[in-house]
């Protein structure tokens, strides 16, 4: 199969703009009129950007889902109405990274402020245990945890959230040696760092830099969340990729 060649740039700065203004329209009709350009200043760049990135993925851990589809790597941004309260759409817009439903993931973020670029960890347990590890994880590598997020420059680069319906900021800072026990109790929580609209990056093809990157420096988190021998997939990562600057 011949391969899929992009030309990610970078994202439309209409994508805040539409944003904000469905915001305040957030009804049938508005959209309507809005859809194609939803469709060309949003939803193009997004397939574009999760193909160029797709690679990384690949080479990454290829389990992580990278077809540039809904309901793989972009959600759909019409809400289920039956919990929508007679909002149809959300007002936001989010491209993620991992194996199925509900697995950690990493993610970028859209709303009309900003952009958000992080990872996403199901801190919880599940009748199907193979699939979420973190909780289990934590007791038996907490020092690793520790050293792994001074060793890899984790230590204050990302905000941590409590994942709630409201999520909830923790601190602004996250460091492992201050913060990491509050991970135990928390049943979801993200790991990010946010781009203001005006940052240049996000409009240019360095945003897939930034994302990579970013993405890179939490991917020894990850590990924690989808294998019960962490290490050995951390090993494989610094023999395949070296350190992140």
């Amino acid at each position: 199969m011949k391969k899929i060649k992009s030309n990610f740039e970078g994202f439309n700065k209409d994508i805040f703009l539409f944003l904000k203004e469905l915001s305040r329209n957030n009804n049938i009709n508005w959209f309507d009129k809005n859809r194609e350009r939803y469709q060309n200043k949003i939803v193009e760049p997004a397939r574009k950007f999760v193909i160029d990135i797709g690679e990384f993925f690949n080479r990454l851990n290829p389990t992580i889902r990278t077809a540039p589809k809904f309901n793989e790597t972009l959600m759909r941004i019409n809400n289920d109405m039956r919990f929508a309260q007679l909002k149809p759409y959300k007002n936001y817009f989010l491209i993620h990274f991992g194996r199925f439903k509900l697995d950690s993931e990493f993610y970028i973020y859209f709303d009309h402020e900003s952009c958000q670029l992080g990872l996403f960890i199901n801190n919880s347990l599940s009748e199907a245990e193979q699939d979420f590890f973190f909780y289990k994880n934590f007791d038996l590598y907490k020092k690793e945890l520790i050293n792994i997020c001074e060793k890899f420059g984790i230590n204050n680069k990302f905000e941590l959230y409590e994942f709630v319906k409201d999520s909830k900021l923790l601190t602004d800072s996250f460091n492992a040696g201050i913060h990491l026990d509050q991970l135990k109790n928390l049943k979801m929580f993200l790991l990010q760092k946010s781009l203001s609209i005006d940052d240049p990056r996000i409009y240019s093809s360095d945003f897939l830099i930034e994302a990579i990157k970013t993405f890179s420096i939490l991917y020894p988190i990850y590990c924690f969340s989808i294998s019960p021998d962490p290490l050995k997939l951390i090993e494989d990562f610094e023999n395949n990729f070296g350190m992140i600057e």
